[in-house]
């Protein structure tokens, strides 16, 4: 059954796994869609990050609210400001100067520490402290992941570097941010991803008109490229993303971004690379840790800190009881009047 987290958006942490599983393959499209962006990049479009960003977004943003047609109310108008500016403003140019300056495995691999930065921002934000095994999994995906992308051969550009760490924190942050706000009631994720591509791109609009202009030479080949990294890439992977994030445990929909840096790796193979032994090595790691940490029971936590245990079931003695209450006429209650009787308030 589906319940609503406090935030107002329906979650599934307590779902059951083949219904958990099918969720976190549609989020899974997301981040396997991202792991594109550094071949389409480097091979399709002409330089120009911001440019790159701008149509990734705007375009996407505005069509999404055209079908929509939900504005954002209330504090929500600052909510999708803030969260549009993390996911969009930030990430989107961060993301394509890393993808131009750096080859698109090591660009990706910097994005393999995200499960580590959002466990770290979850303590301050959420108030969830990660389990072990979660922080477990995330260092086995990074290594694995490091494993296939990175070796003596790597060339590696400061500014590179600098860029797609940016990006991934700004992202992280955005991931948080979104888990802990949730949506408002009767809000999709279509619309959820329209607000934040629409302020995205209009953050992104006067920095491509001061800094970078129109780029030349957008040839077939890049107006392609353009519609791909908008349209799948961009409203397709957000709004299945946002629809994750939501409703699945932060633990298991933040190891996700590890399909990215896979795929371009892979993207590498069609380019003309070969993996070693290490590099096959480091993706069945990655992969291992990527199920493992979608897949794991969440973990509760009391307030007081220690591990809650999930509530017993009613066994054989609840069962017994509802029995003889029926056979003497008498109405079970229910969990709220339950709780109410124990505790002396109202269900």
């Amino acid at each position: 059954m589906r319940t609503s987290n406090p935030h107002g958006a329906p979650d599934t942490e307590r779902a059951s796994l083949p219904k958990r599983a099918t969720l976190l393959a549609a989020t899974a499209v997301a981040p396997l869609s991202w792991g594109t962006t550094y071949a389409v990049t480097t091979e399709l479009l002409p330089p120009g990050p911001l440019f790159t960003a701008l149509l990734r977004s705007l375009p996407a943003g505005l069509l999404a609210l055209a079908i929509t047609r939900t504005p954002p109310r209330g504090a929500w108008w600052w909510k999708a400001a803030v969260l549009g500016a993390l996911n969009i403003g930030a990430f989107f140019p961060f993301l394509f100067i890393a993808a131009e300056r750096l080859p698109g495995g090591v660009a990706a691999t910097l994005g393999a520490i995200q499960p580590l930065l959002v466990a770290g921002m979850g303590v301050v934000l959420l108030g969830e402290r990660p389990a072990a095994r979660h922080l477990g999994w995330g260092v086995l995906g990074a290594g694995g992941v490091g494993l296939v992308v990175l070796g003596p051969e790597a060339r590696l550009d400061a500014v590179g570097v600098s860029a797609g760490l940016a990006g991934t924190a700004a992202m992280a942050a955005g991931v948080v941010l979104t888990k802990r706000w949730g949506r408002p009631p009767g809000v999709g994720a279509l619309t959820l991803a329209g607000w934040q591509l629409s302020f995205g791109g209009v953050l992104l609009l006067p920095l491509v008109s001061i800094v970078e202009g129109v780029p030349s030479g957008i040839d077939l080949g890049a107006t392609l490229g353009y519609l791909w990294l908008g349209g799948v890439g961009g409203l397709l992977a957000y709004v299945l993303w946002f629809r994750g994030v939501g409703r699945l445990p932060i633990g298991a929909s933040a190891p996700l971004v590890l399909l990215s840096p896979l795929v371009a790796a892979l993207g590498g193979l069609f380019l003309g690379e070969t993996l070693g032994l290490s590099q096959i090595l480091g993706f069945g790691l990655a992969l291992i840790a990527l199920l493992a940490a979608g897949l794991a029971p969440p973990a509760t936590v009391k307030p007081g800190g220690g591990r809650a245990q999930p509530p017993p079931s009613p066994g054989v003695d609840g069962a017994w009881d509802g029995v003889r209450a029926r056979a003497a006429g008498r109405r079970m209650p229910d969990d709220g009047e339950a709780k109410a009787a124990r505790g002396g308030g109202r269900p």
